[in-house]
């Protein structure tokens, strides 16, 4: 079971890239009881968008395999914040950038494929996001 604590470590072994900026994210978190990990996911997605604007197709393949691995066997916590926190972020224009989610969409495994259904589905109509 992936936990809170755990979630970032598997993003971490596959994203070389984002390291430098997890560090940046603890050191400025670093007086806080508790990480504000919704925050990480927002820097989570910017990063995606670079990726695919360079087109590094193998390491966004490598994070979505991470994405799917946290909808399938992370605890609720992690599972909600896969999500609310980056799904929903990765389809926030105004965090990737216009275009950005329809470039996304390929490479999103079946699991999160449904959760990211859910949450269009969420902000297109209405509808509440839920198992």
């Amino acid at each position: 079971m992936i936990s809170k604590e755990t979630m970032m470590l598997p993003i971490l072994q596959v994203a070389d890239g984002f390291k430098p900026i997890w560090k940046e994210f603890l050191d400025d978190w670093s007086d806080e009881n508790e990480l504000p990990v919704y925050l990480a996911l927002s820097d989570l997605a910017r990063y995606v968008s670079t990726l695919v604007e360079n087109s590094d197709e193998e390491e966004l393949r490598d994070i979505f395999s991470v994405v799917e691995r946290w909808h399938l066997e992370g605890d609720e916590f992690v599972k909600e914040a896969a999500t609310v926190g980056l799904l929903e972020d990765l389809q926030n224009t105004a965090v990737v950038g216009d275009g950005m989610p329809q470039k996304i969409e390929p490479f999103l495994l079946p699991q999160t494929r449904l959760w990211w259904h859910k949450v269009s589905l969420f902000w297109s109509e209405g509808r509440v996001i839920s198992e």
